[in-house]
């Protein structure tokens, strides 16, 4: 029997899944009004019960409002199945009354009916003022004459739908029954119909025939297609079992020749290929177990024949025991002086991170064989994480090898499938130490904080043996089904974000952080790498096209905004793409790109210096922000209008940001006699708050600084400072309280032009980890209470008052 359901029922705007009852309060309607309830692609039949299920708010308040009072219920098809709420024009003139024979409320929340169609029904006109659907409807009763003709389609129709019927697979005996025991031409109609396996639309249009004799051609019509369809069926069925079988017999007759080819002291190739088999194997240098699950393995494969399905799955395992690298080999001593100069001739700057890396490969030469921790690399993109993991490789003078992790939510993609799947494999941890070749390779796992989970398991918790020094040195890999030992292998991690990877996995790696890089750090790898590496990627010469150091830095400052340098590399190969058209033309043997020429080259700049411009009048601060990419300086705007005292929060806040907000305005209610504000003004005006870039979500309590500042700007009528940006949470007692991200917030403040930051006095202890040139560039004032913000922030003077203003 096939079921029908109201699909796609549900919208966008229904009712979550948690919501377990939907209740509207039952209206009264009148005698003759029809309660109505859409539905999508589904047509029902009279003496048809089918089951149906209901999302939209109205269609379950309109079916518990006919449970309640026992009423029929009009069951009607959309024209269009995407339209949420459809009204006359949305649905089709002709439907069926039905009986609610059992309404269900599953535990998932979801609402389902079960109903009996009874009579055709056609819409007249939509009552006004209902909940939901309600209409005036013209009942069409079944004609009951029976001519010849109509006995003569009833008889043809039977036969045509048993036929229908038994031709299927497993023909439905109770359907088969029901269609040899109707008595009545318009219930075999319908039957049929119902259960015909075509288009709504064209069971639509059996329902709308009200002619007897016109309605049982086209269901004839129709039955006769399918029956067509299903004699093909059958007749490809049979052909592709007598191929089987054709093949079955040739697998037989091979193997009998083989049987005689070994009788006759012919060369067996199979043999020869098992001999070599046997011979790659002991040269393997394999474990004990390892051995001996490859041998036995073997001797299945010896006996079985070459036709078998299984047989090429354990040719496939074996070549991959045969081709990993089960074997240790040599080590070379580690040179720490070529370490470094390896390190300092691949990466500018991240001194920290370079000495991180020497202390690291220093304990690995001292005691090669300890656990040695897993390093994390974690930093916004384009700051060098792939890349160190590269240079490790290079001074251990080891092969390196990478595995993205990104998107990966199967935990089949770590620890392989089972051989019992057809086109199984290992995961990417064996695939990529059989690509590298050795058993102590360098491993970077990249993107690890963007692992997902399926329903096909977490690889995050499979991740969690292959990083634990305890427990990888006898990693099984489901393909495999033998133990591999991970434990030599120098496994290096990257991640954008720490908050997405979970704690367990966490607690297994050291997180070396890369903070986003300051200008003159750009412009040095800029001279040093990227513009080497453009010149050669778009086949020019250093004596055929230059950029000099102030056009650097001017794409730097207006051409890109990012913590790393992709972007800043992407805009000096389009310059340089540009001086390659005019050489390759001959128009010039040497092109010099000067900071005039951006304008022509890149177009007008994209990013301008903007903070003096936003905080010119008061109501206005400027924030400190971290993002996955990098810090970045964000605008904070107050303003107040006459109302009732109301706050107003735009900007795509979220809840944390949204309570900063609160506790800024109460911190200012608190003090406003000591900060000079009439109380009075808080009950007869609205404060609106507002951060630009109101398509990027916001949330954190770092700008609750800011806002306290912006706030206190406005109801005294005093600027900020258009040089100080300043981060820091707030309490209601009048604390700034530390915050994260300091370094990358500081960066960002330097790269924006400002030259004070008001960071909170209990993050002094992240001062070491800014970067020398921001703290060269920078004021830093330590806040322990708002009232030294707005010392330090506001003008001393109140701003003249502009007409608008007023």
């Amino acid at each position: 029997m096939i079921l029908f359901s109201d699909a796609g029922n549900t919208p966008s705007t229904a009712a979550s899944p948690g919501d377990h009852t939907i209740t509207i309060e039952s209206v009264p309607l009148p005698p003759d009004g029809v309660i109505l309830l859409p539905v999508r692609n589904t047509v029902l039949f009279p003496g048809i019960i089918i089951p149906i299920s209901i999302g939209r708010p109205k269609s379950v308040a309109a079916v518990q409002q006919a449970v309640r009072e026992e009423r029929p219920i009009g069951i009607v098809m959309q024209r269009d199945a995407e339209v949420v709420d459809p009204d006359l024009r949305d649905l089709y003139q002709v439907g069926t009354i039905a009986n609610i024979v059992r309404y269900m409320t599953a535990p998932d929340g979801s609402h389902h009916i079960v109903c009996q169609g009874v009579q055709r029904i056609r819409i007249l006109d939509l009552l006004p003022g209902t909940p939901f659907p309600v209409a005036r409807v013209l009942h069409i009763p079944e004609p009951e004459t029976r001519t010849p003709e109509i006995e003569a389609h009833f008889l043809n129709l039977q036969s045509q739908a048993v036929e229908a019927l038994q031709l299927l697979p497993q023909a439905p005996q109770e359907l088969v029954a029901a269609v040899r025991g109707a008595t009545s031409p318009a219930a075999v109609a319908d039957l049929a119909a119902s259960y015909m396996d075509i288009r709504p639309e064209e069971k639509q249009d059996i329902l709308e025939s009200i002619d007897l004799t016109a309605r049982m051609e086209k269901v004839s019509r129709l039955l006769a297609q399918r029956i067509e369809v299903l004699r093909l069926s059958q007749e490809i069925g049979r052909q592709t079992k007598a191929a089987l079988d054709e093949r079955q017999r040739e697998a037989v007759l091979r193997e009998q020749m083989a049987a005689i080819q070994r009788q006759l002291g012919e060369a067996d190739g199979k043999a020869q290929e098992v001999a070599e088999l046997n011979e790659a194997i002991a040269k393997a240098d394999m474990p004990k177990e390892v051995e001996e699950q490859a041998r036995k393995e073997l001797r299945r494969y010896e006996r079985m024949p070459e036709a078998a399905a299984e047989s090429g799955m354990i040719r496939t395992y074996l070549d991959w025991l045969i081709e990993l690298p089960w074997s240790l080999p040599d080590e070379k001593p580690i040179d720490i002086a070529e370490a470094r100069r390896i390190l300092d001739e691949d990466h500018y700057g991240l001194e920290k991170i370079k000495s991180r890396i020497v202390e690291y490969l220093a304990v690995r030469k001292l005691a090669p064989h300890g656990k040695a921790p897993i390093l994390c690399f974690v930093g916004p993109p384009g700051v060098g994480k792939t890349s160190l993991g590269q240079s490790i490789a290079r001074a251990m003078g080891r092969p390196f090898v990478r595995v993205s992790l990104g998107g990966v939510h199967d935990e089949a993609e770590i620890r392989g499938h089972r051989r019992t799947y057809v086109g199984a494999l290992p995961g990417n941890i064996i695939q990529a130490i059989k690509k590298a070749g050795a058993r102590n390779c360098v491993m970077m796992l990249d993107e690890i904080d963007k692992m997902g989970r399926g329903i096909q398991g977490d690889p995050s918790a499979a991740m969690l043996e292959v990083l634990d020094p305890e427990q990888n040195n006898t990693f099984r890999d489901n393909y495999l089904g033998v133990p591999f030992d991970l434990s030599r292998v120098v496994f290096i991690a990257t991640a954008n974000m720490l908050d997405t990877i979970p704690g367990p996995l966490r607690d297994r790696m050291e997180v070396i952080s890369l903070a986003g890089y300051t200008e003159d750090e750009k412009l040095e790898i800029a001279r040093r790498y990227l513009v080497r590496r453009q010149l050669e990627a778009n086949g020019l010469k250093p004596e055929q096209a230059e950029i000099d150091d102030d056009t650097l830095r001017a794409i730097i400052r207006g051409y890109t905004r990012e913590a790393g340098v992709r972007n800043l590399e992407r805009e000096i190969g389009k310059a340089l793409r540009h001086a390659a058209v005019r050489i390759a033309e001959g128009s010039a043997e040497h092109v010099r790109i000067t900071a005039d020429d951006l304008a022509t080259v890149l177009g007008p700049p994209r990013f301008e210096n903007e903070v003096a411009m936003r905080t010119s009048v008061p109501g206005v601060a400027t924030g400190l922000a971290w993002t996955p990419v990098g810090g970045d300086i964000l605008f904070i705007e107050a303003t107040r209008a006459p109302g009732k005292g109301s706050l107003i929060l735009t900007g795509q806040l979220g809840d944390v940001m949204r309570e900063s907000a609160q506790a800024a305005l109460s911190l200012v209610k608190s003090r406003a006699v000591s900060l000079g504000v009439d109380p009075s003004l808080f009950e007869k005006s609205d404060i609106h708050v507002h951060v630009p870039a109101g398509a990027t979500p916001k949330d954190g309590p770092s700008a609750g600084v800011a806002m306290f500042t912006a706030l206190v700007s406005l109801l005294t009528n005093r600027t900020v400072r258009s040089d100080t940006a300043m981060t820091g949470e707030i309490s209601l007692r009048g604390l700034v309280l530390p915050v994260g991200g300091i370094k990358e917030k500081v960066v960002a403040a330097a790269a924006a032009g400002l030259t004070r930051v008001m960071l909170p006095a209990r993050n002094r202890r992240d001062f070491e980890e800014i970067p020398q040139d921001a703290r060269n560039r920078l004021e830093f004032i330590w806040l322990e209470r708002v009232d030294e913000a707005i010392a330090a922030a506001l003008e001393d003077k109140p701003a003249e008052v502009s007409e608008a203003a007023e």
